[in-house]
């Protein structure tokens, strides 16, 4: 395991994946368009124990309806079920979205707060979604630890974690902060192409000399 101090190997493993350039999903380029914290909210509610490929369509037509607080405070519930289905539990997350919008029009002047710890106030916001929309949405440095982010970085052997929020919180004290914003997305797309759960193309995959998985 490489120590604190030492960021050679994973600035060399950072520059690797950049330099792959392996494909994006459409949603995940979509969500690195946007520029609006309440936009990357509400997608990555939407992203939530749903694959890319449902998420995507979804989302375009869930911004057909609107794009702020006040669009969406004054939904209509069932308008905006039938945009998102077939998303996981699209009934609970478009009441959620609902909910929120409200909840930001009435307590937060229409802005979602520049705050992981006041952001997870919210239902079903977690840490995840947070630390998203701090560094899509502000542009602040934040891990967002998903899946793909937690067992990439475990095979890797930068960290030995059990779970996505310890995960986050050994990053934070290891990662150098410079790629904190850059490393959800490098690594969900690298989780998508090669590095995937099962059966891992570990000969195709561009780092594999620095995997602890593979050497």
């Amino acid at each position: 395991m490489l120590k604190k101090a030492d960021t050679t190997e994973i600035d060399e493993i950072v520059d690797l994946l950049k330099k792959a350039d392996q494909p994006r999903s459409d949603f995940v380029k979509l969500m690195d368009t946007f520029n609006d914290p309440y936009l990357v909210l509400i997608s990555c509610i939407l992203s939530l124990r749903t694959n890319d490929k449902t998420t995507y369509p979804a989302t375009l037509r869930m911004l057909e309806l609107g794009k702020t607080p006040e669009d969406f405070a004054k939904c209509d519930v069932k308008k905006l079920e039938q945009a998102i289905y077939p998303v996981g539990f699209y009934a609970n997350k478009a009441k959620q979205i609902i909910e929120l919008s409200q909840k930001l029009v009435n307590e937060y002047d229409s802005k979602v707060p520049e705050s992981i710890d006041e952001m997870i106030k919210f239902n079903g916001v977690g840490r995840k979604t947070a630390n998203l929309v701090m560094s899509r949405g502000f542009n602040k440095p934040a891990i967002c630890v998903d899946v793909h982010v937690h067992r990439i970085f475990n095979r890797l052997g930068y960290i030995k974690t059990k779970s996505p929020e310890e995960t986050e919180f050994a990053l934070r004290a290891k990662l150098p902060v410079k790629h904190w914003i850059d490393i959800n997305t490098l690594l969900v797309t690298h989780g998508q192409n090669v590095c995937k759960p099962t059966k891992p193309a570990c000969e195709q995959c561009p780092i594999n000399k620095l995997c602890k998985k593979c050497i």
